[in-house]
Order: C-alpha cells, then sequence, then structure tokens
C-alpha cells in the first residue's frame, strides 16, 4: 500500500465520491488535494461549499479551474472519482510523473474490514446490490451497502469490523482504477454494449467488467449469467469457483428458471425454491435473473437458503427500474428510468403484458437502438420520443419496420408525458424507458424518474 501519512494526495472531483475520499484520507493523516476542473465563475465560493463539505477545520488544498502541474510536486497517489476518465490529458500526465492512480474504491478497500461481495454489470446492479443488501442486514449483525448505489465506500470503512459485510455496486468506471481490491463473492450479471464513449472499445469495456475478479482465488465465488455470451465465456477462464444461473434453460449445476419456478442444481439433485408469480414482487425476466444472482451470491456468502427466501418474498421493486407509478383512468404507469441504456429497455418492454406507450429518448452514448426496435415486437403503440437522439431513434424505427406516423417528437420532457396521457387508453400502459442517459435535460436518471411519477400521481383518476 502506498504510504499516505504526513503526504499530500491528489483527489480528483467533488462529488460524493471525491468528498468521501478526502475526508477518509484527512482522517488517516493524509493532506488532501482536491482538484476541481468544472469552469466555476464564483471559485471562492465553490472552495466554500467544498471546505463546508469538509469540515470547516479542513487543512485540504483546493484547486478549480485549469489543471496546475506544479501540484503534482511531490504526490505519490492521486485518486479520480469515476466520473473522471483515466486517459483523460492530466490523468496521461499524472501517470508520466510516476504518480499511483487510484479510485475512491481502491482507496476505501484500503481502510475496510471484513468481506466483500461485490456485483458489476451492465444492468441489474442496482436491483441486485439492494435485495443483497437486505439478505445481508437481515442476517448479519455488521452490513454496509455501498458502491455505484450512491453510498461513498469511504463514508462506509472507518465504520467497518472484522465481521462486517460490505455489499457493493462497482461499475465500470470505478473497476478501471483497482489494483488490490478483493471480493470473496463477485458477480457478473450480463455485459451488453454500454459507455462506449469512455471505454472506447467494446473490449476495453469487456475488461473492465471482468477486472471484478482480478485478485479473487479458488477460495472465492463469481456468480455469472449462463445466458450472456460474455459472462459464460468467461467462467471457463474465471479465477474464482463460478456459480452460474440461467433463465432459459436447465444448467446441470447452478441456478435456473422453468416454468414459473426458480431452481438449484447441487450433486445432480435439482430443488424447486421459488414461484415467480407467488413468491416475488418484481417483475419481468431481468428481475428473475437478479433474483438468481442474489441467491448465488447470498448462499456462497453463507446465508441459509430459507433466509434468502424469506428477504426475497419481502423486497419489493428498486426506484426507478420498472417501477409501477400507479394506474389513473384504466392506464397503468411505469417508471424504468435507471433504463439508461437499451439492454436495460429491452427488459422493461419485456416486462409489459398490454399495448404501451413507450417514452425514449435523451443523451447519446454512441448505442444504436436496433435490438431494443426490435424488441417491440408489436408492444408499443406509440413510440414518443425527447432529447438529443430522438431523430437517431426514429431513423432506426423506421428502418426496422416500426410505423412512422406512431412515432412522435416533443421538445419537452412535459410535452411528452401530456402526449402519453392523450394517446394512452383503458387497458394500456405508459412506460418511461428511455434507452438514453439524462444529462442534457435531467442531472441524472434519479430527477428523470422523479418528475415522472410526480407528473402521474398529479393526473386525475
Amino acid at each position: 500500500m502506498v504510504d499516505i501519512r504526513d503526504k499530500r494526495v491528489i483527489v480528483v472531483g467533488t462529488g460524493k465520491s471525491g468528498v468521501g475520499s478526502a475526508v477518509l484520507l484527512e482522517k488517516n493523516g493524509a493532506l488532501p488535494v482536491i482538484y476541481d476542473g468544472n469552469e466555476k465563475t464564483d471559485v471562492e465560493s465553490v472552495k466554500a461549499s467544498i471546505r463546508e463539505k469538509l469540515g470547516r477545520d479542513t487543512a485540504a488544498e483546493i484547486h478549480i479551474g485549469a489543471f496546475p502541474e506544479k501540484i503534482t510536486d511531490g504526490i505519490e497517489l492521486a485518486v479520480l472519482s469515476p466520473g473522471v476518465p483515466v486517459d483523460a490529458d492530466f490523468v496521461c500526465y499524472m501517470k508520466e510523473q510516476g504518480i499511483h492512480i487510484w479510485g475512491e474504491i481502491e482507496l476505501a478497500y484500503h481502510f475496510a474490514k471484513g468481506r466483500v461481495l461485490a456485483i458489476t454489470g451492465t444492468n441489474g446492479k442496482t436491483t441486485t446490490t439492494s435485495l443483497v443488501g437486505q439478505i445481508m442486514q437481515e442476517y448479519y449483525d455488521s452490513v454496509y451497502v455501498v458502491g455505484n448505489i450512491g453510498n461513498p465506500y469511504t463514508d462506509a470503512a472507518p465504520l467497518m469490523r472484522e465481521d462486517t459485510v460490505s455489499v457493493a455496486e462497482i461499475s465500470s468506471f470505478q473497476l478501471e482504477t483497482i489494483e488490490d481490491f478483493h471480493p470473496q463473492v463477485s458477480a457478473i450479471l450480463n455485459i451488453t454494449p454500454d459507455h462506449l464513449n469512455r471505454h472506447h472499445t467494446m473490449e476495453n469495456y469487456v475488461a473492465a467488467k471482468e477486472a471484478v475478479t482480478a485478485n479473487q482465488t479458488q477460495e472465492d465465488y463469481c456468480i455469472l449469467n449462463y445466458e450472456n455470451d460474455l459472462t459464460r465465456a468467461f467462467g471457463d477462464r474465471c479465477p474464482a469457483r463460478v456459480v452460474y444461473f440461467s433463465s432459459a434453460r436447465k444448467l446441470k449445476d447452478g441456478l435456473y428458471y422453468e416454468g414459473e419456478e426458480i431452481y438449484l442444481v447441487a450433486d445432480g439433485v435439482a430443488r424447486r425454491l421459488l414461484n415467480v408469480k407467488t413468491d416475488m414482487n418484481l417483475v419481468g425476466i431481468c428481475n428473475i435473473e437478479n433474483v438468481m444472482a442474489a441467491i448465488g451470491i447470498s448462499m456462497s456468502a453463507g446465508v441459509p437458503m430459507e433466509q434468502i427466501l424469506a428477504t426475497i418474498k419481502r423486497f419489493v421493486a428498486v426506484e426507478h427500474r420498472i417501477e409501477y407509478v400507479a394506474t389513473k383512468r384504466g392506464v397503468v404507469y411505469y417508471n424504468d428510468s435507471k433504463a439508461t441504456n437499451t439492454d436495460a429497455a429491452i427488459q422493461g418492454i419485456r416486462a409489459m403484458d398490454r399495448p404501451t406507450v413507450l417514452i425514449g429518448g435523451g443523451y447519446d452514448k454512441g448505442s444504436d437502438y436496433d435490438d431494443w426496435i426490435r424488441s417491440f415486437d408489436g408492444k408499443v403503440k406509440k413510440l414518443v420520443l425527447i432529447g438529443q437522439t430522438r431523430e437517431k431513434i426514429a431513423a432506426c424505427a423506421v428502418k426496422c419496420g416500426f410505423p412512422e406516423n406512431d412515432i412522435i417528437y416533443e421538445d419537452t420532457f412535459e410535452a411528452a408525458l401530456g402526449t402519453c396521457v392523450r394517446e394512452a387508453q383503458a387497458g394500456d400502459a405508459v412506460l418511461l424507458s428511455p434507452a438514453c442517459a439524462s444529462w442534457g435535460m435531467f442531472p441524472n436518471y434519479e430527477v428523470r424518474g422523479c418528475q415522472f411519477k410526480a407528473y402521474v400521481n398529479r393526473l386525475e383518476e
């Protein structure tokens, strides 16, 4: 581990992750040197705001604006927030100066205690992490749910004990900057194209996801999706013991879904675990996969199956992920704002069992939309498009045979919602499942989803 006591450590970013890193460093004897590259009109008020977050007695240096190369003098370690590209010019400069580059996850890991259960994948991370977190909290005494789910790992690390279980949602951005991070149980739920504007190639993206197992051994476990070509193939070279789950076929060993039942096969004997219609509050094949993954993770972490199943029966949907909002005048409204890529949005469509008015579009992450459009399978009666990608999606939809007359452009989110209310009839669904990030119209997908829910809840019965 890099020695940080009495040393200056660069922290890049001033969001939750950056502030958490700076506080943890200062608590352990380092002097944080905080850098935020955003151009600010009132630098002093920004600095004051950061100091307020850190605590008024902080000794941290704060630099705003253009990267001052002189701040790297004598620096051995820099901690990047997840949103900072590892190939940014100033990051490359720091690497050339021989500075060690970590992320918040790696930093927290060096000060944390106990076991780690790490969950990654293109889709399903938050639901699976939330479910595993609840299972662990109902069985173990000391449990923290951290990471990409919105709770900085650095905040929880000082509170951990030797018997702590940390359930960590880990994104590909966070996995780019790990070094010693070693989960006892990992899971890669699926890998489909996403964030290619950041990772540049699919190969880089896949490598980032697979890195969650980089320090695992045969003493550890990795839960993998048998129905995803990339994760199934990775099982052959995974350093940990693999537990597969499948939503499409019987497995000789692992978890599988057939009919309405989830089964566990061990030593050639299949055991029925639960019925997805009567024992789950979640809908859609994606959530059946998330539940199987959660079972695999939890049993690998030592939780008795009876406890796992009891928690699953009580668990309700994560906010913004195929979340039932309300039924108004016979129309069912679902908030799937967390579907920020096409694969996630495909799962939202698959969960619909009625004619659907769909809101799509947003920030362009470089995705193509063919598979998403094809997944409509006659369910989508109107496609209401917003944001930067609306023309791109419309062109793709027409190319794939979706009727051009059923595509509607709107300039604002509220106008799109009004259109959905007018177009939907009793017995239909209105689904916000954009297949795109929210940036440009909203700060994040949570704000987008909350605005959708607020609008729906204001509608008259």
